[in-house]
């Protein structure tokens, strides 16, 4: 796909980073079924998955763009190994995000309030590594609330709030 790095570099810049921010949150963008993808070039795409522990990914299937180059590459690939490949892919990014969301809990953190939750009284937020977070409070949208995270879920994460909101201007 034209890319200027190799794995190598990737996973040496993704160490980098996490020597000096040991607490980020990594998300990636991930296309399975890319014409001529083997089943090496996609096992070697979960490898990377694996080293990285993604906190966030979006996964997807590629698709044909009328007029780009790769809607006229050869070696398409069948869409039931598209299929079968995105399972598995998701699988093991939710297995990773799952990992990293229940490593914050226990933290106190802040959690920008931006929408209404599905419960009554019930709001979701932001924290620092973008998850989203839910939570009874009396909070507005664009509240700050100093928040205890208590259980974690695939791509979200249930907390307390332990201060009143600091209100948005």
């Amino acid at each position: 796909m034209n890319r200027s790095h190799t794995a190598a570099s990737y996973l040496e810049t993704i160490d980098e980073v996490r020597a000096a921010r040991p607490d980020i949150a990594i998300s990636g963008d991930f296309i399975v079924g890319f014409p001529g993808e083997t089943d090496a070039d996609f096992e070697a795409t979960l490898n990377i998955v694996d080293a990285v522990r993604y906190a966030s990914a979006y996964s997807f299937k590629y698709s044909p763009r009328p007029g780009t180059p790769a809607a006229t590459m050869e070696n398409q690939i069948p869409q039931p190994v598209m299929d079968e490949r995105l399972r598995r892919l998701q699988a093991r990014l939710a297995e990773h995000s799952t990992a990293f969301n229940a490593a914050c809990i226990g933290r106190t953190t802040r959690v920008l309030i931006d929408r209404v939750g599905r419960r009554p009284g019930q709001m979701i937020g932001k924290s620092p590594w973008l998850q989203s977070v839910f939570m009874a409070t009396d909070a507005r949208i664009g509240d700050m609330v100093e928040a205890r995270l208590t259980h974690a879920l695939p791509n979200s994460l249930g907390g307390e709030q332990v201060t009143a909101p600091a209100v948005a201007a």
